[in-house]
């Protein structure tokens, strides 16, 4: 088949929306499929990855986040190129600015779309102090996906939130992960002596630094004894998150092996983050053999088996993070059986498994269209 992946965001900024499309490229490219990336322009952007060419859209930077690219193409200009390219279906990834262009485009064009819900955009309105933008994203979100012939939700808990909001034909498709790339077997112990040269137990966190993140909840990790805080990546909290934590290590941006390494040389990982629709950093720590203690709330639900591989604390109770911490801390039996049961509980989660459900999806879209004759979402201008 032909597929035109829309995506919001793209290489060379790396994020999860990346990550996956980077995995279904790769996937599309063994089966012999065809496929064309249609992304916002960026400084730096390959012109093809995979064997698929990348089309740029016009697109303008997001204050604060230097690499985020927000595109700016209009309905015709979208549909222009999907004339042009002429897909099968239409892959929208993580859909809001250029994916609301994009499924309107293939309402126009009669083609399938399969939406990615992938990123809990409405809610990030409160966590950067405007609430009242809330209610105004959610009707973007609604839209999209209520247009669109197949939602694909990562988790339990996002399936249950669009429900709640209306929007209809959902089907659960969670992420994958590199069980080779991420493995117990990556473990490095010189790196370790460095991190906690008097033999601390190493916490760490993984992922962006940003309000929404939550990554200064940490702080009462950091000044646990006994403790190396280990705080991996990068974004706009950096400065402030390096003040209020001066004992932690900051590794900065990893990427590829020096990632992997790193994460298998934790002890334990601590999401603090509340608005995960997934959480593939938690993923990738539990395939590492590291437990992971994260709220009670969004994609971790479905990863952490609550006392088996790590810990879920109630949203908000810092304390009880604090105390989940601190028990792997001075059980170091608790905290290998919990990891040896954490990459269990993810072997059976490959990319090529997820990737050919997605295969699925798309001919079910596909199919469905072709039966009906009519676009089976509605789009609204």
């Amino acid at each position: 088949m032909k597929v035109a992946l829309v995506a919001e965001s793209f290489l060379p900024h790396t994020n999860g929306v990346t990550h996956s499309l980077l995995r279904v490229l790769d996937h599309l490219a063994a089966r012999g499929d065809e496929a064309v990336i249609i992304a916002p322009e960026a400084p730096g952007a390959p012109d093809a990855v995979a064997g698929a060419p990348v089309v740029h859209v016009p697109a303008v930077g997001w204050p604060g986040y230097r690499d985020v690219r927000v595109a700016l193409s209009s309905v015709r200009g979208v549909t222009r190129l999907l004339e042009a390219h002429a897909p099968d279906v239409v892959h929208l990834a993580s859909p809001f600015m250029l994916g609301w262009a994009a499924v309107r485009a293939a309402a126009d064009a009669g083609l399938p779309t399969v939406a990615i819900y992938q990123t809990d955009v409405p809610s990030y309105a409160a966590a950067y102090r405007a609430p009242w933008g809330e209610p105004l994203l959610w009707a973007r979100v609604r839209a999209i996906h209520s247009a669109a012939d197949v939602t694909l939700a990562p988790s339990t808990a996002a399936m249950s939130q669009l429900e709640d909001m209306g929007v209809e034909r959902l089907r659960l498709w969670p992420r994958g992960v590199d069980t080779t790339r991420f493995s117990p077997a990556h473990r490095d112990d010189a790196l370790r002596a460095r991190w906690a040269p008097r033999g601390e137990v190493v916490v760490g966190y993984v992922g962006r630094l940003a309000n929404e993140k939550r990554v200064g909840d940490l702080a009462r990790i950091a000044r646990l004894p006994g403790v190396r805080l280990v705080v991996i990546g990068e974004g706009p909290e950096l400065a402030r998150l390096r003040r209020l934590m001066p004992s932690a290590e900051f590794a900065g941006f990893l990427g590829g092996g020096e990632l992997a390494r790193a994460v298998a040389s934790l002890d334990v990982m601590v999401h603090p983050g509340e608005l995960e629709t997934f959480g593939q950093s938690v993923q990738e720590a539990l395939a590492s053999g590291v437990p992971v203690i994260a709220p009670r709330r969004g994609g971790p639900i479905d990863l952490i088996d609550h006392g088996s591989n790590g810990f879920l604390y109630e949203p908000g109770r810092l304390d009880r993070m604090e105390a989940a911490v601190a028990m792997l801390v001075e059980d170091t039996d608790l905290r290998l059986i919990q990891g040896a049961h954490a990459r269990i509980s993810v072997e059976g989660r490959t990319w090529p498994r997820v990737c050919e459900a997605l295969v699925d999806h798309y001919e079910s879209a596909i199919a469905a269209r072709a039966t009906s004759g009519t676009t089976t979402g509605t789009a609204t201008r």
